[in-house]
């Protein structure tokens, strides 16, 4: 059996996945890549396979099946199709961890496929814990399965808590860039259009993410995110405005003292620790100036015109299915906004509609999940007809 760390990417043509395939490129002595799956990007995958020689992919589009496999028949890789060959992929005795960077609630099957299986989950679907957090640290649990954060800000916070697992986090802090619209009044938001939305201005991303980011939604699933990694009470979670995307994140401790994360915004750096832990790789990615930020400044978000970062903090406290509902009036919503069927301020609107509207279950089991999301997303396509 080989001593190379066995490698499955769950969306490997986003933008994750292709900077994940980056880092596993630049250590083939460490890395073997096992398998890449993809949703519609059969073009992508496809050139993926082509130059990496994963053992298998898995193209979500059933359509595009025959495409994949005949193209990649004389490279001898497996193709597989659809939902239930990507949950049986991540069971491979070959693979050691599972990166799931899928886009919204589709991470969340997979991920638990991967944790009964007995896999290390690198995380970067927000949405699985967002969605069923205390089901999947539950399960992670009980297969003595460790989860390590690819969101930068969960990294940071994770960084910055090796070598203080024995001491209590008092407080931790997530910071925000303020996306595109940073110090915007709810009058300006009326005006703003998609192109104005889709341009963050530190990071680069997928769209979706792009427009979480701008009505900090992201930042409220983050929120979620981090309760449920870190074992936290909402009280104990913040959120800190930082323009300039070097701090990732801060950590206080019962004594009053901080420790932060910082580097220049880049997921590179992110991804490979979660696929290194516990070990530092020597990297050439750019290195942080102090003198070209001689100012990194901190701020409060705005979260009477951002409403979005509220609602999470709700949904957080109201537990239960609460946050799936939320996290499938978001996806609905932010789709329609991509396709102009529904403007900006709308977003957060439709969101709070569908959470104040929705029953929530409390001690759900994954069935309960599937049919919350069902539901609100059924509301919410209702809502924007």
């Amino acid at each position: 059996m080989s001593t190379k760390k066995g490698i499955a990417i769950l969306g490997s043509t986003g933008s994750i996945g292709t900077q994940a395939l980056e880092v596993i490129e630049s250590y083939p002595e460490y890395f073997d890549l096992q398998v890449i799956t993809a949703g519609k990007n059969s073009d992508l995958l496809i050139e993926q396979a082509k130059k990496h020689k994963p053992n298998t992919v898995v193209i979500g589009d059933e359509m595009a099946y025959k495409k994949v496999k005949e193209a990649l028949w004389e490279d001898n890789i497996h193709v597989y199709c659809g939902e239930e060959a990507l949950c049986q992929v991540v069971e491979s005795t070959e693979v050691h961890t599972v990166l799931t960077a899928l886009v919204g609630y589709a991470g969340l099957k997979p991920t638990i496929h991967a944790i009964e299986a007995g896999k290390t989950i690198a995380l970067a679907n927000k949405e699985t814990l967002v969605v069923a957090g205390e089901f999947i640290t539950k399960l992670a649990r009980e297969r003595g399965v460790n989860i390590y954060p690819v969101d930068s800000e969960h990294s940071a916070i994770f960084q910055c808590l090796v070598g203080e697992f024995h001491n209590p986090i008092e407080k931790i802090y997530l910071t925000a860039s303020g996306g595109p619209f940073r110090g915007f009044s709810y009058e300006q938001l009326k005006q703003v259009s998609l192109a104005q939305a889709l341009k963050h201005p530190n990071w680069s991303m997928g769209a979706k993410i792009t427009i979480d980011s701008a009505t900090l939604m992201n930042k409220g699933l983050e929120v979620i995110e981090a309760k449920w990694l870190f074992n936290l009470k909402p009280e104990q979670i913040d959120v800190i405005v930082h323009p300039q995307s070097i701090v990732h994140s801060l950590v206080q401790f019962e004594d009053g003292s901080m420790k932060a994360q910082m580097g220049l915004p880049d997921m590179k750096l992110p991804i490979q620790f979660a696929l290194t832990y516990p070990n530092r790789f020597k990297t050439e990615f750019p290195r942080f100036n102090f003198m070209n930020y001689p100012n990194l400044t901190f701020e409060a978000p705005d979260r009477t015109v951002f409403k979005n970062l509220d609602l999470a903090f709700k949904v957080m406290n109201m537990q239960g299915t609460a946050a799936c509902s939320l996290n499938a009036a978001n996806e609905v919503a932010v789709a329609a906004f991509l396709e102009e069927k529904i403007s900006f301020l709308e977003i957060a609107q439709l969101n709070e509609s569908i959470v104040n509207n929705s029953t929530n279950k409390l001690n759900p089991v994954y069935e309960d999940f599937v049919m919350a999301d069902s539901l609100a997303r059924q509301k919410a396509g209702e809502l924007i007809k």
